[in-house]
C-alpha cells in the first residue's frame, strides 16, 4: 500500500511539474491585431526581404541569406513557382535548385522567418507568372477567375504545397519559420475584367486558403476589398502615403513589396532607386503605423534558362542590396542596415507607445510615440517632405537640421540616431576583372542548316500561333514555304527589289530567301506586335522562304492570360510585277526548336554529335552553335560572361543554361540593356568547362570575356553635419545609451571579405562631388586629403578617418574656411599577400 501511494505521489509531482512548463510556455504561433504580427507571444518590427531559390543556385542560398541576416533582415519573403514544380500535370519536381524544403530550412537555421507566397498566380516577372503550361490547354479554363476549372487545379496545387511545408513542420505553430501565406497576387489590377466572377473568385481564394491551413495568417497585397479573414497589405515605392490602410480595424500595416528599383526588359535604360529615398519610404511607413516591410528584392538574382517573361532581362533586380552576384551594394544595402537598426533602438516606443502627430507646415511634420507611465518611452520621426528645401525644426525645445526629403529618427526623443538623407555608410563600385585563367579562347562553331518546307515534317496552311505551338518547350519554331515565280513576275530594273512583309505578334523573326539570311525583327515590352520588311532577292523558279520565329518568355500579367498570341500571322511579297502577293495561306513547313537544341549541342555528350569548325575568318553569325572549353578563374570572386559583341541568343555552361543574352537591343541611351551574364560558381569544375552559345543573328565569339566580379572599390562620402554612426548607440537593460565616448562623424572603411587597403585612389576633404568610382575635385580641397586618407587606410582591412578640419589643415592654411567641408575618400582593396 506504502509503495502504492509513493507511485501516486510521484505520478501527481510529474503532472504538476508538466502543468508548471507548459504554463510558464510562451504560446506558440502567429496572431495579430490592429498594431503588429504578435509571433510566438512576442510582439516585434519585420524587415523582410525578397529572395527567390530558383534564381540562384542552391550553393549560394546560405551566403546570400546570411548577408541578408547581417543586414538587419529578418524574414525571407519567396514564393512558390509552380511551373518549376509540376511543368507536367502530375509530374512533381522538388529537387536540386527547385528544393524550396531546404531553402526554408536554410532560412530556419540562420533564425530567420518566411513569408510564402504560394500564389499561385505570382507575377514576379516570371513565365507565365507561374502558372505551367499545360495548364493553358484545360478546356474552358480561365486563370484567375470563379472558374471551376481554374479553382479545381489552383487548390490541387496550393493544397499540395501546404500539406508539403506541414509534412516537413515548416509552419510556425509547428517550430518552423513560416510566419504568414499569401493567397492571389495584386488581384486589385486585373479583377473588374471578370466582373462578378471577380470579386466571387477573390472571396473563394480567400475560404480556400483558410480551410487548407489556418495556423499562420494569410495575406493579400493590393487588394483593398479583401475578405475580412485575410490581411490586405500594400505594394510600390511609397506605401507610407500612397497605401489607404488595412481594411479592417484589427489588421496590422504591413508592405509586401517595397520596390528597391525596377526590374528591366531588353530595351531598358538602366534602372535606378536611391539608397536615401528606399530609406524615407521605410521610415515614413514605420512612422505612420507600419510594422513589416518587405524589399522586393532585397537579392534578385537571375532568370535563367527560359524562365523570365516576355522581354525581361537575364539579369533580375541588379540594383537591389545584394546585386545579382550576391555582392553588398553600398550604399543601399549598409544604409539601409543601419536604418534597420535605428527602428530596433525604438522598437519598444513604436510597439506599445501611443502615436501622435504635429503637423509643423506643409511639408514639416513630428511623429511622436509614446509611453509616460511607469515604464516611460520614447520615440520621435521629424520628417521633411520638401523635396529640395532643407528645413529646421524645433522639438522639445531643441533644435534640428532636416535635409530635404528625409526623416531624421531620434530614438529616445532627443537624440537623431539616424537620418534618411545623410548617408554614413559607406559606398562601393563593382568591377568586372578579365580572367587570367579563363582568356585567350579557341571558339569552334556549328551552323544550323536552315531548312525548307520538304526538310519540315509538319504542314500546315498557315503558320501555326507560337505559344501552343512551342508549349513552352522552346523559344524557337522554323517555318518555311515556297513559291514558284517566272521571269516576268520579278522586276525587270536592276534598281528594283520586292520586299518580303511580315506581320508578326511577337517576340522576334529572323528570316532567310533561299538559305540566305534577308534580317531581323523584333517587338519590345510594350509592344510585343512588329511588322518585318525587308527587300529579297528572288529568282524565276522556286523560292523557299523561311522564318525562325521566336518568343522571349510568356505572359506573365494582366487579365485572360490564357489568351494571348505570338508569332507570325501575315506573309507578304510586295513589289511585284502583277502587284502583292499574299502567301500567308500558301502552306508551310513547321516544327519547334531548332537543331542544336534537340541534339542538345550544349552537353559534353551532343557536342560529338557533329563536325565543329575552327573559327578562323569572320564568323558567319546568324543560327550558328560556337563553343570554346575554359579553366575555372582565379579566386572565388563571382564569375561573368561578357558579351559586348555578341548580339542575340542563349548560352550553356557544362550544359546548365544561363539564361537568354540579348546585347543587340539597345536602350535610348545606345547602350545594351544588359552586357554581363552570370557564370554560378556552383556550375563550374576546376578545369575544362564546356562554354556552348547559340547566336541567331549575328556577332563576335571571339570577343567573350570570361570575368571575375568583385566590388572592392570602397568609398566614404561624409559631410561635417552628417550625425555619428547608429551602431553608436544601444539599448541595455531598457536604457538608451552611447557605446562609444567619441561621437564624432567620421569615415568608415571596411573590406569586403578579408582583404585589405591596398591604395587611396581618391581623397578630397573640402567640397568634392560625384559617385563611387567617379569623384571628382570642386573648387576647394584641402591638399594633405590623401596623405590623410594613406595614414589613416593603408595596410589595414578596416579603418576609419576623422571630419575634423584641424587634422586636415592648419587654421591659417584652410583653402575654404567658409565652407561646410565634406571628405571623398576612394580606396582599393585586394587579398592579402602570404608572408
Amino acid at each position: 500500500m506504502a509503495k502504492s501511494n509513493q507511485i501516486l505521489m510521484l505520478a501527481l509531482l510529474l503532472s504538476l511539474l508538466v502543468t508548471s512548463a507548459i504554463g510558464n510556455e510562451k504560446p506558440r504561433g502567429v496572431t495579430y491585431d490592429g498594431r503588429s504580427l504578435i509571433v510566438n507571444g512576442n510582439r516585434e518590427l519585420f524587415f523582410s526581404g525578397s529572395i527567390h531559390y530558383p534564381r540562384s543556385p542552391p550553393e549560394m542560398w546560405p551566403d546570400i541569406i546570411r548577408k541578408a541576416k547581417k543586414g538587419g533582415i529578418n524574414l525571407i519573403q519567396t514564393y512558390v513557382f509552380w511551373n518549376i514544380h509540376e511543368p507536367v500535370q502530375g509530374q512533381f519536381n522538388f529537387e536540386g535548385d527547385f528544393d524550396i524544403v531546404k531553402f526554408i530550412k536554410e532560412v530556419a537555421k540562420q533564425d530567420m522567418y518566411v513569408t510564402l507566397r504560394i500564389g499561385p498566380y505570382i507575377e514576379a516577372e516570371w513565365s507565365s507568372g507561374g502558372f505551367p503550361y499545360w495548364l493553358r490547354e484545360i478546356k474552358n479554363i480561365t486563370f484567375r477567375s470563379y472558374n471551376e476549372p481554374f479553382v479545381y487545379h489552383m487548390k490541387k496545387y496550393a493544397e499540395m504545397i501546404i500539406e508539403l511545408m506541414k509534412k516537413e513542420k515548416l509552419f510556425a505553430p509547428q517550430g518552423g519559420p513560416i510566419i504568414l501565406a499569401q493567397i492571389e497576387n495584386e488581384y486589385n489590377n486585373v479583377q473588374a475584367a471578370y466582373k462578378e466572377n471577380g470579386k466571387k473568385y477573390i472571396e473563394w481564394a480567400a475560404n480556400m486558403a483558410l480551410e487548407l491551413y489556418n495556423g499562420v495568417p494569410w495575406i493579400m497585397c493590393k487588394q483593398k476589398d479583401a475578405p475580412p479573414s485575410v490581411i490586405n497589405a500594400c505594394n510600390g515605392r511609397h506605401c507610407a502615403d500612397t497605401f489607404t490602410g488595412p481594411n479592417g480595424p484589427n489588421k496590422p500595416s504591413l508592405w509586401t513589396e517595397n520596390w528597391t528599383a525596377q526590374y528591366r526588359t531588353f530595351g531598358d535604360p538602366p534602372s535606378q532607386r536611391s539608397a536615401e529615398d528606399l530609406a524615407f519610404s521605410v521610415a515614413r511607413f514605420f512612422a505612420k503605423n507600419g510594422t513589416l516591410t518587405n524589399y522586393y528584392m532585397y537579392h534578385g538574382g537571375t532568370n535563367f534558362g527560359r524562365s523570365s517573361s516576355s522581354f525581361v532581362t537575364t539579369r533580375y533586380y541588379d540594383e537591389a542590396p545584394l546585386d545579382e552576384f550576391g555582392l553588398m551594394r553600398d550604399p543601399k544595402w549598409s544604409h539601409l542596415r543601419d536604418l534597420h537598426r535605428a527602428l530596433r533602438l525604438s522598437r519598444r516606443a513604436l510597439l506599445w507607445g501611443t502615436p501622435t502627430v504635429q503637423k509643423i507646415s506643409e511639408d514639416l511634420e513630428i511623429t511622436v510615440y509614446e509611453n509616460t507611465g511607469s515604464d516611460p518611452m520614447c520615440a520621435a520621426f521629424l520628417t521633411n517632405n520638401h523635396t529640395k528645401l532643407p528645413s529646421n525644426i524645433t522639438f522639445r525645445g531643441a533644435d534640428y537640421y532636416l535635409p530635404e526629403k528625409s526623416v531624421s529618427i531620434l530614438a529616445d526623443c532627443k537624440t537623431v540616431v539616424y537620418n534618411t538623407q545623410t548617408v554614413v555608410s559607406q559606398h562601393n563600385s563593382r568591377n568586372f576583372v578579365p580572367s587570367e585563367k579563363a582568356k585567350n579562347l579557341e571558339w569552334e562553331m556549328y551552323q544550323e542548316k536552315v531548312p525548307t518546307i520538304n526538310d519540315l515534317a509538319l504542314k500546315n496552311k498557315e503558320p501555326l500561333e507560337l505559344y501552343s505551338f512551342t508549349k513552352d518547350k522552346s523559344d524557337y519554331a522554323w517555318y518555311s514555304t515556297s513559291i514558284n515565280l517566272n521571269r516576268r513576275d520579278l522586276p525587270m530594273r536592276p534598281d528594283i527589289l520586292p520586299i518580303l512583309e511580315i506581320a508578326s505578334m511577337g517576340h522576334a523573326l529572323a528570316a532567310f530567301v533561299n538559305g540566305e539570311y534577308v534580317g531581323f525583327g523584333h517587338g519590345n515590352n510594350i509592344e510585343k506586335s512588329f511588322v518585318f520588311r525587308k527587300p529579297v532577292v528572288l529568282k524565276p523558279g522556286n523560292n523557299d522562304i523561311t522564318l525562325l520565329a521566336g518568343i522571349v518568355g510568356y505572359p506573365n500579367s494582366g487579365a485572360y492570360m490564357e489568351k494571348r498570341f505570338a508569332g507570325p500571322r501575315g506573309v507578304i511579297l510586295q513589289g511585284l510585277m502583277a502587284g502583292t502577293l499574299d502567301i500567308t495561306l500558301n502552306v508551310w513547313g513547321q516544327e519547334v526548336g531548332v537543331f542544336g537544341e534537340k541534339e542538345q549541342l550544349f552537353t559534353e555528350e551532343g557536342t560529338n554529335k557533329v563536325k565543329w569548325t575552327s573559327v578562323t575568318g569572320p564568323p558567319p553569325g546568324h543560327v550558328t552553335w560556337y563553343k570554346t572549353y575554359f579553366d575555372a578563374p582565379e579566386g572565388t570572386d563571382p564569375v561573368a560572361l561578357k558579351m559586348d559583341h555578341m548580339q542575340k541568343g542563349m548560352m550553356w555552361v557544362n550544359g546548365k543554361s544561363l539564361g537568354r543574352y540579348w546585347v543587340s537591343f539597345l536602350s535610348p541611351l545606345g547602350q545594351p540593356t544588359q552586357s554581363e551574364y552570370h557564370v554560378p560558381r556552383a556550375f563550374l569544375k576546376p578545369e575544362n568547362n564546356l562554354l556552348v552559345v547559340f547566336e541567331e543573328t549575328g556577332g563576335h565569339p571571339e570577343s567573350i570575356e570570361i570575368t571575375t566580379v568583385n566590388r572592392d572599390t570602397i568609398c566614404s562620402m561624409i559631410t561635417e553635419y552628417h550625425p555619428p554612426n547608429v551602431k553608436y548607440w544601444e539599448r541595455s537593460g531598457g536604457k538608451f545609451r552611447a557605446v562609444v565616448e567619441d561621437l564624432k562623424t567620421g569615415a568608415h572603411l571596411t573590406c569586403p571579405d578579408d582583404n585589405v587597403i591596398e591604395k587611396v585612389e581618391f581623397a578630397s576633404y573640402g567640397d568634392p562631388d560625384g559617385a563611387c568610382g567617379n569623384f571628382y575635385t570642386g573648387n576647394c580641397t584641402s591638399p594633405n586629403s590623401i596623405k590623410i586618407a594613406e595614414k589613416y587606410c593603408l595596410g589595414k582591412h578596416t579603418c576609419s578617418i576623422p571630419v575634423e578640419r584641424d587634422l586636415f589643415d592648419e587654421p591659417n592654411k584652410d583653402p575654404c574656411p567658409n565652407i561646410f567641408k565634406t571628405l571623398a575618400v576612394q580606396v582599393k582593396c585586394v587579398v592579402p599577400k602570404k608572408n
